[in-house]
Formats: structure tokens, sequence, C-alpha cells
């Protein structure tokens, strides 16, 4: 009595593994998975209910990351799993891959917060900037990212070694960005905070006389410093429209920051530009 067999056509045995007719051909001519029987006279192709199991192994196998000729492979051994080498190659291929994910994961929260903080026009205010003796620290960083740990380690402790107390009702400080060109990783950059007397110059801290300024285009940044240049574009862009001149360097006038946010997506950061015109 003859063995009784299933036979299954290509079009039957897709739709029960859930795989295409054109990737049954595919696997066909790289030798991966062939039909059980083809029909010499109408070309048919036949497969048995055998062959459903080892589509379901070659299923498997690509969820793990194996190549269809490293599935070839492992098959050609008659092994149901790949070998401990092939294993931790696959394993050392998905860590990359998972700290690759996780690197874009992080530029696209960023590039969406930043998005979010993208300033309008009407975002802008224009208002004085209070005068009065400041205590300057002056020095060249690579990053306005490294100005909240100088401010909060170096600055904040030698201004109270040297006794500063700054007036609550006036509290003011910013910094200014001293560069006359663009230079990657070095800034030369002064802080500026308004105190209520001066004090003798350290090595740290010098004290001076800061003029007021009866007028200034001011507008919000919010988060950290990668996005800075979008906010600045947009306050110059108000001065163009409004024909406005600028009359001294941009200060930067910090109102949140490592000293008091948990995240950088609260920092907040005001450009404060001094003009005459309009």
């Amino acid at each position: 009595m003859n063995e009784f067999k299933l036979k299954l056509t290509i079009g039957e045995f897709s739709k029960l593994c859930y795989v295409t007719v054109k990737t049954l051909r595919h696997y066909e001519q790289m030798e991966l998975l062939v039909p059980h029987e083809v029909d010499e006279w109408t070309g048919y192709r036949y497969y048995d209910v055998s062959q459903m199991q080892t589509m379901i192994k070659i299923r498997n196998l690509k969820s793990l990351g194996l190549s269809l000729e490293e599935i070839k492979e492992v098959m050609t051994t008659g092994s149901e799993k790949p070998d401990a080498h092939l294993i931790a190659r696959k394993i050392a291929d998905a860590t990359d891959e998972l700290c690759r994910l996780r690197s874009r994961l992080q530029r696209l929260v960023q590039l969406q917060e930043c998005t979010a903080n993208i300033c309008n026009m009407s975002d802008i205010v224009i208002k004085p900037l209070p005068g009065g003796v400041v205590a300057s620290f002056r020095s060249h960083i690579k990053s306005y990212n490294e100005l909240g740990n100088l401010c909060v380690s170096v600055i904040a402790p030698e201004m109270q070694r040297l006794g500063c107390e700054c007036p609550p009702e006036t509290a003011y400080c910013f910094t200014v960005d001293y560069n006359r060109n663009y230079t990657p990783n070095d800034i030369d950059l002064e802080y500026c905070e308004v105190v209520k007397e001066p004090r003798a110059d350290s090595d740290l801290i010098k004290f001076r006389t800061l003029p007021i300024v009866e007028k200034a285009v001011c507008i919000q940044h919010k988060g950290n410093y990668d996005n800075f240049g979008a906010t600045v574009a947009a306050a110059f862009e108000y001065l163009e429209n409004n024909r406005l001149t600028l009359l001294s360097e941009p200060r930067f006038c910090y109102l949140h920051g490592i000293w008091d946010c948990d995240s950088e997506a609260d920092w907040v950061t005001e450009i404060q530009i001094p003009v005459v015109g309009g």
C-alpha cells in the first residue's frame, strides 16, 4: 500500500505559510526550499506538509537576523539552530544595531524638542536691560553646554569666596561671545552677573560697571544649545524686518539651567540684542 502524501500547490503552500509565491521561487533558486515535486509536463510545483515545518524554521532563523545564505548553511548541517560561533556573531551584530538605534532615537527626540521650541516672531519682545556693577569671568570654552557646570563649579564658588552679594530685585546674569568669527571648540566667553557692590579683583573674577541698555530685542531659547543658531537667526531676522541696528554684542541671559532643572529640555536662555533705530 502506497503511503499517502498530500500535495500542495505553490499557491496553497504560499497561503498556508504566509509567504509570497515570489519568495518561494527565490528560495527554490537558492536551493533553500525546493518543491517536493515538479510535474514534468505542466511544470507545476508541489510541496508536501513536512515542508511547512521547514518554512517555519526559515522564518524563525530570519527573525534572529540570519541571512538566507547563513540559514541555508545551518539547514545543510541538519541542525535546528546555528552553531555557537554564529550565535555569538549575531549577538554582536544585534548589540551594534541596538546602539545605533538608541543613538538615532536620542537624535530624533532632540530634533522633536528643537522643532517644538522653534521661536516665532510673536515670541520677540523689546525691553531695556539693567546696568550696575557686574562680576565678570572671561574664559575660552569648547561648547555652550559646558557653561552650566562652569557656573556651578567655578564661578559661583569664587564669587562666594569674594563675598559677592546679588541683589534679588535686579538679579541678572548673562554671557557675551567675543569671537570675531566662528571657531569650533573655542568660544571666547565672558560671564557677567550683577552684584550689589564691587569686591577686590581675583585671578578669576573682575569687577566693572555696566551701563543701562535702553532698547534690546529679546527672544527665549528653550532646551540645550544644539539648535541655538535657529533662535539667533529668528532674532536677527526681526532686526532686519524692523530696520534695527546692532548696538553692541548680543547677550545670552540664563533664566533656567543646570542649577534648577533636572532636564536639558527645561533650560531657558534669553537672547538679548542691544539695538538702535526702528
